[in-house]
């Protein structure tokens, strides 16, 4: 528990950090486990008000559970939520037999670019961990992006004893990441620890669930008898699955996510 307390203070340092120093901020929230936990610490950073938007990207090709549970939550909580899709790309027919990269391409790095422009974003908080997939473990706490949402992942300030680079030059974007530090044995046991609700796709039905969420066509689901947190804690500390090993975009590319977080992808 004193490091699942350490890691909760450090994020809620974080948000208010980027909250002082950066301009209009909005939350990506996927559905998904890491930015459930985000959405519980952003309550907590600001006493249960949360002074930003949550913004979930649709590429139109979500598991439909996703979208029920995205619009019942976000209405029993309150929520200022976004929506956006990149609704010309829809319309041409874009989807995963068009090219996995270049479906993620357009559906999501594209509508985030689009979603930013249209509301004035100067920063987004993400939910996103090293630990998850390679180009993540070269991110830092503030991550800054070019005028055109370009990454330089290889040319990046360091983040040394918690000290974090704020000042930004004006008109890049910048990406903030409260759990970056976080593994996904910690994010299960703080949900655990905390009473957290999360979607029940994580939850084994007839001997399966997903541990990783994302789109339909391209998410797989793992062989699991897990149905509880406590379950799914257990059978983590045993797993040498890799978290998104279900994930078929990871799987066409090597280096798919690098690639697309070069060129501002989530």
């Amino acid at each position: 528990m004193d490091h699942l307390r350490s890691l909760e203070a450090q994020s809620v340092f974080i948000l208010r950090e980027a909250y002082a120093k950066l301009g209009r901020l909005g939350l990506l929230w996927s559905i998904g486990k890491d930015s459930t936990v985000l959405l519980w610490l952003a309550k907590k950073a600001f006493f249960g008000h949360c002074p930003f938007p949550f913004i979930h990207v649709d590429t139109g090709h979500k598991i439909q559970d996703m979208i029920a549970y995205r619009d019942r939550v976000a209405a029993e909580l309150g929520l200022e939520l976004i929506v956006h899709r990149n609704e010309v790309a829809l319309a041409g027919g874009m989807g995963p037999d068009r090219g996995r990269l270049a479906c993620c391409g357009a559906l999501k790095t594209e509508a985030l670019a689009e979603m930013t422009r249209k509301h004035g974003f100067e920063g987004l908080i993400v939910g996103v961990r090293r630990d998850e997939e390679g180009s993540r473990s070269k991110e830092r706490v503030f991550s800054e992006r070019d005028g055109d949402d370009g990454w330089d992942y290889a040319n990046q300030p360091p983040e040394l004893w918690g000290q974090f680079k704020t000042d930004f030059p004006k008109g890049h974007h910048i990406r903030v990441h409260p759990l970056l530090e976080w593994s996904e044995l910690d994010i299960w046991r703080y949900i655990e620890a905390e009473g957290i609700p999360v979607i029940g796709l994580y939850f084994s039905r007839d001997g399966e669930r997903y541990r990783s969420l994302g789109c339909a066509p391209c998410t797989g689901r793992i062989r699991s008898g897990a149905m509880t947190v406590r379950e799914i804690v257990a059978e983590l500390e045993v797993t040498r699955t890799r978290e998104r090993a279900g994930r078929a975009q990871d799987q066409e590319d090597a280096y798919a996510m690098q690639k697309l977080r070069r060129d501002g992808y989530m």
